[in-house]
């Protein structure tokens, strides 16, 4: 069964840097589209960041120029550094692998931005 482990959230002043980090197990992770997404309290979940396989980062506008999304494909794992943190990035972060018709997730950990 494939897992999805992130670590790394918690609670950060505005301004501040938080890495989350994702372990992927039972996967053959090099193939995978991986992803960063989020949902905050009473919104739907939205896309944040992209890696594929061979290392090309996509993001959504509103984390251009602060966040970093990175991955080592030998050790199944995926990061999201996030810098310059604001309110509105307050969610819980799920971690996602998209191969073709394949998409799993992993089970989510909070991040909140508040002073």
């Amino acid at each position: 069964q494939v897992q999805l482990v992130e670590s790394g959230g918690g609670l950060v002043q505005p301004g501040g840097s938080l890495r989350l980090s994702c372990v992927a197990s039972r996967i053959g992770f090099r193939g995978y589209v991986m992803g960063w997404y989020r949902q905050a309290p009473g919104k739907q979940r939205e896309l944040v960041a992209t890696i594929t396989s061979d290392g090309r980062p996509n993001y959504v506008d509103s984390v251009k120029g602060r966040f970093t999304i990175s991955r080592d494909n030998a050790k199944n794992t995926v990061a999201l550094q996030m810098t310059s943190l604001k309110p509105e990035d307050t969610a819980v972060y799920y971690c996602n692998a998209h191969l073709e018709w394949l998409d799993y997730w992993g089970q989510g950990t909070r991040v909140t931005v508040s002073s």
